[in-house]
């Protein structure tokens, strides 16, 4: 629930300031960070995935993306890598980078956005953008089993249920009056 709250209120802001760039003829990135807890055997790998998309008018030169929220006392990098670098990204245009890391902690974990640094034509200074942050992971917790459907409850007092509710269907059709009967008594008067 906390987590559609989030993402909703994130969208509500990228469409804000989506709307503010658009004035301005400059780049304007918007950066997506998502990572997916995958279980193996020893541990588990957190698969990081972040999305670069120029929202603005103006294309993004010497775009770097850098996310530290990973130390390596506390996880280790199985493949790729923590920060990349590009060209340029077009006004419109996406970029996405992943790479996996591997848990060597227990329990919960937040990390930090990451940072994307760029350049406007237009201006002399780089720009700074941030992702979104991840929501709280829980490293190799141990979750309690789901709770499925109890069949015995069903099996136990399935039937009277459909009983009750057969005799109150026969009931209500006994003491509703019909629609035909409704226009004989019309008709007689």
């Amino acid at each position: 629930m906390v987590s559609v709250r989030l993402h909703l209120m994130s969208l509500m802001l990228l469409a804000l300031l989506v709307f503010t760039a658009a004035v301005d003829n400059t780049a304007f990135l918007v950066v997506h960070k998502k990572a997916t807890i995958q279980r193996v055997k020893g541990g588990e790998r957190i698969n990081v995935g972040i999305t670069l998309y120029n929202a603005g008018s103006a294309t993004a030169y010497d775009v770097s993306l850098t996310d530290d929220t990973w130390p390596s006392s506390l996880f280790s990098l199985v493949s790729g890598n923590t920060s990349q670098t590009w060209d340029k990204l077009e006004a419109g245009g996406s970029l996405s980078h992943s790479f996996i890391v591997e848990s060597r902690i227990k329990g919960p974990f937040s990390g930090s956005p990451a940072v994307v640094k760029y350049r406007v034509a237009s201006k002399s200074t780089l720009q700074e953008a941030f992702s979104t942050p991840l929501p709280v992971l829980d490293i190799l917790s141990d979750k309690p089993a789901e709770k499925k459907y109890d069949w015995k409850l069903a099996v136990k007092y399935g039937p009277l249920v459909i009983v009750l509710t057969i005799v109150g269907l026969f009931i209500y059709l006994l003491i509703t009056p019909s629609k035909s009967a409704k226009r004989l008594n019309k008709k007689r008067r």
